[in-house]
C-alpha cells in the first residue's frame, strides 16, 4: 500500500479528502497514515490513558470520516474537522458512561507557556506534579481548551470551530485557566507571556 500511498505524500489533506470522495482508498489511506498516531494520543489523554480504549476510539474516528467524507466542508482545515469530531466523541462517550473527569497527564515539552517565577533551579520533577494535580482540578471546558491549545497546539480560531465556541469565549477560559493555574501553585505567573498571542 505504500508504494501506492507514495503519489499522495504531497498532497495536502483538502485534496486528499477530495480524492476520497471520488472513491479513492488510496487517499484516505494516506490520511491514517498522517493522523492515526497523533489522534489516538488526543483520545489516550482524554479516554484514561486506556490504549485499547483510544485504538477503538481511533478505528471508529476514521470510519466516521470514510462514512462522512461527502459531508466534509473543504472551507475547513481537515485537521480542525477531524478534531472536531473526535471532541464529539469524547464528549459522548462522558455523557454515555457518566465518567467522572479523567487525569489528565502532560509532558514538561507541553508546558513551555507557562514558567515558574522564583529561583532558576527549582526541581522541575516537583513543578511538574503541583502543575499536573492543578490541570486536573479544572472543569472539563478548561481542560479541553488547555489541551488543544498547549498539547494539540491549535490555533485559538482552530479550538473556536473545533468546539463551537466563539473566539472570544475560547480567549476567556484559557485566560482563566492559565490564571486559576497561577492562583493554585503560587509559583507562575498568572498570565500568559508576552509570547502568547491571543489572536491566532
Amino acid at each position: 500500500m505504500k508504494l501506492f500511498r507514495k503519489k499522495y505524500e504531497n498532497y495536502a489533506d483538502e485534496q486528499l479528502m477530495h480524492l476520497l470522495t471520488q472513491g479513492s482508498e488510496v487517499a484516505f489511506d494516506e490520511l491514517y497514515h498522517r493522523y492515526a498516531h497523533k489522534m489516538h494520543s488526543y483520545f489516550h489523554k482524554l479516554l484514561y490513558q486506556d490504549n485499547e480504549l483510544a485504538a477503538d476510539f481511533c478505528q471508529n474516528l476514521f470510519l466516521k470520516v470514510f462514512e462522512k467524507a461527502n459531508s466534509y466542508n473543504n472551507s475547513y482545515k481537515f485537521s480542525t474537522w477531524l478534531y472536531t469530531i473526535a471532541s464529539n466523541m469524547v464528549k459522548n462517550e462522558y455523557r454515555r458512561q457518566q465518567y467522572p473527569t479523567p487525569t489528565l497527564f502532560i509532558q514538561q515539552s507541553q508546558t513551555t507557556h507557562i514558567d515558574p517565577q522564583g529561583p532558576k533551579n527549582i526541581d522541575q520533577e516537583i513543578f511538574q506534579k503541583k502543575l499536573q494535580t492543578a490541570l486536573n482540578k479544572l472543569e472539563d471546558k478548561h481542560r479541553l481548551c488547555f489541551i488543544l491549545r498547549y498539547q494539540e497546539e491549535k490555533t485559538i480560531k482552530e479550538i473556536s470551530e473545533i468546539l463551537a465556541c466563539p473566539i472570544g469565549t475560547i480567549k476567556s477560559r484559557i485566560h482563566y485557566t492559565l490564571k486559576k493555574i497561577a492562583e493554585d501553585l503560587k509559583l507562575l505567573n498568572p498570565y500568559t507571556n508576552k509570547n502568547e498571542r491571543f489572536n491566532q
